[in-house]
């Protein structure tokens, strides 16, 4: 049986040992690891992987993005208290409470009912109450609930779709990581204009895959 204090231990290592060494140094996204409790989001056979520096598993054959790269991603995108977010991929529902935490609502998309349900028990259970899981079809995105000043593919893809980056306000950022394994890369993607778009990818890693994205086509010979 794990203590509290062995909890919180662990809980310090994971950001001492994983999230800062990825240059995460915002004082108030190192907090906010703190304030929302992981642990609470990880369904009982899967709580020995919850601080470890990998895709925490989920069911279904889903999981979550690893601590550091959700860490780093809240960092990057610099979202702000009056802010309107979309998130793409629900999973169990721990990266919309941290965006939750950071701005004015989130709706979350999740394709699999069963995450979608478990997903809004957590958030619940953890006080987060501007969010909304919506089960549907992320890669369709939510262009009737938009414009969004912050979008968030909570997974990989192959490209981010024209449809999904119209959802988003002028001046607005989406964060996807984007390529195929691999060579994956965190893409944040600002709306410059009704028109145009500019893209950086700061840094590299690796996601699992988004369901229902547009994969590249497979030529045989």
């Amino acid at each position: 049986m794990t203590t509290s204090a062995q909890l919180e231990q662990t809980r310090f290592n994971m950001i001492e040992q994983q999230i800062r060494p990825w240059d995460v140094l915002e004082p108030a996204v190192l907090a906010l690891l703190s304030v929302v409790k992981r642990e609470q989001f990880v369904p009982a056979e899967y709580q020995a992987f919850t601080f470890v520096d990998m895709e925490t598993p989920l069911p279904f054959g889903q999981s979550m993005l690893s601590p550091k790269v959700e860490a780093r991603t809240l960092q990057d995108l610099k979202i702000q208290k009056h802010e309107k977010v979309l998130e793409i991929g629900t999973g169990s529902g721990y990266m919309a409470a941290l965006l939750g935490y950071c701005a004015h609502s989130v709706l979350s998309l999740e394709i699999l009912p069963e995450l979608a349900s478990l997903a809004r028990n957590n958030l619940r259970a953890a006080g987060v109450h501007n969010v909304e899981v919506r089960h549907a079809d992320g890669a369709l995105g939510a262009a009737a609930d938009g414009p969004f000043d912050v979008i968030v593919l909570s997974g990989s893809v192959a490209s981010v779709p024209e449809k999904i980056k119209a959802q988003l306000k002028v001046g607005g950022r989406l964060f996807a990581v984007v390529g195929q394994q691999p060579m994956m890369c965190a893409n944040f993607i600002t709306r410059a204009s009704e028109a145009a778009y500019t893209t950086t990818q700061p840094w590299d890693t690796v996601a699992p895959r988004l369901v229902n994205f547009p994969e590249p086509s497979k030529f045989s010979f």
